[in-house]
């Protein structure tokens, strides 16, 4: 049972980051992939503020959890989920994203940014490295989980397949993939160039332990993190998260053309103000 207290602590955090998200976007001058940031803004938050055993003062601690960010042009959406935990600080992505030599880039590089476990950005070789720490940690005989954040498009290739297929052979139950199943592409939705489902029958066929959530729902995602069975266990597991791109703002929701782009001043205030309202409507259904 969720302690609802916890709940509505990660909403509040859930509601900020998309505020952060959002502003961000109305001030950079380039392009954000704000559909995708705000597809799995839930599930980033669950993780790094519940879920993930991390230290902010101690980031290179022997037995903290390993975080993989697959999709990497999401990056945004993690420094701001690492700031608002306490690894630096939000006016640092704000005053310096995507610009020269930002540790703060369009993609993940944990050589500009400590805190990083992987340089992420070319797709479908995130699971890989999962992987490879994974075995890693089983063979060094330790004791933390590999958390691997996937995006359903990048699920089309078949190096995915090859780690999904690897991960269960050497009964790897240290490993967690989670996957962000918007259903969208950059340019389409996914089930047009290519049938995914059934999806989490597929990843059970590889050999997986499969949850299927509400990425949106945070009690469901917190069930999810509490429930994973022990880091000795010798089953990967896969957390089928079902989004929305662009979810909680009502022009960016399921909208193709909001894969990546920036708002104008008006626009941030609306969206902005869509996120308050929504988490508002919220404490008051519960109150």
């Amino acid at each position: 049972m969720n302690d609802r207290n916890e709940v509505d602590r990660l909403k509040d955090l859930a509601c900020e980051m998309r505020k952060k998200l959002l502003y961000l976007c109305g001030h950079y001058e380039g392009s954000v992939h704000i559909g995708g940031d705000l597809s799995m803004a839930d599930l980033l938050v669950g993780l790094f503020h519940h879920g993930l055993h991390v230290d902010p003062e101690n980031i290179s601690m022997e037995d903290r959890d390993r975080f993989i960010l697959s999709k990497g042009h999401g990056a945004v959406c993690m420094y701001i989920a690492m700031a608002m935990r306490g690894f630096f600080d939000y006016d640092e992505i704000l005053s310096t994203y995507g610009k020269l030599d930002s540790a703060f880039g369009m993609h993940p590089c944990k050589v500009q940014l400590p805190g990083v476990e992987c340089s992420t950005g070319s797709l479908g070789h995130g699971l890989s490295m999962a992987v490879g720490m994974a075995l890693s940690a089983r063979y060094k005989k330790q004791g933390h989980r590999v958390f691997c954040m996937l995006g359903d498009g990048e699920t089309t290739e078949g190096s995915v397949w090859e780690a999904a297929l690897t991960a269960p052979s050497y009964k790897l139950g240290n490993l967690i993939a989670l996957i962000d199943r918007n259903k969208q592409f950059m340019t389409t939705f996914s089930e047009k160039p290519m049938i995914l489902e059934p999806y989490g029958d597929k990843w059970k066929s590889f050999g997986w332990n499969v949850k299927e959530i509400d990425g949106h729902d945070m009690a469901q995602i917190i069930n999810a993190l509490d429930s994973l069975p022990s880091c000795d266990s010798h089953v990967p597991t896969a957390i089928v998260c079902h989004t929305v791109k662009g979810k909680g703002v009502s022009f960016m929701e399921r909208n193709i053309g909001w894969h990546a782009g920036s708002l104008s001043l008006e626009d941030m205030e609306q969206a902005i103000a869509q996120v308050d309202a929504a988490r508002c409507r919220e404490r008051s259904v519960t109150s």
